[in-house]
């Protein structure tokens, strides 16, 4: 039994969500540590997983799941990477990596400066 394209359409649009959702945890989690100072180990496995999704090419789950859903709908696929689909015409790739990177880094410094 094949789903209506629709049904795909919004599970795609799902998994987008999610993504974000995903990709802004990675960038602002580290506050989140300053309050919630346990929440810093999931911090960290977050902005590991990304970073090897990044350096060493590896693919992306949601990204992949993300392109399966939209072809079932008809849509094309994302490309080459998520970011670089979505904020293609905003920034390059690499400009909002770095600033991902930065906003980590200060994260991090602020927290190890809150420690008891």
């Amino acid at each position: 039994m094949r789903l209506s394209p629709a049904l795909y359409r919004f599970a795609a649009y799902g998994i987008a969500g999610l993504h974000v959702t995903f990709l802004v945890y990675v960038a602002f989690g580290g506050f989140l540590a300053w309050r919630w100072r346990r929440s810093v180990a999931a911090h960290l496995c977050a902005v590991a997983w990304a970073t090897t999704v990044v350096v060493l090419s590896v693919p992306c789950p949601l990204t992949a799941a993300q392109n399966w859903l939209r072809l079932r709908a008809g849509q094309p696929s994302l490309g080459a990477s998520f970011i670089s689909h979505y904020l293609g015409g905003v920034m390059p790739a690499l400009t909002a990596q770095i600033i991902v990177a930065t906003v980590v880094a200060c994260s991090w410094l602020g927290y190890r400066r809150r420690e008891p």
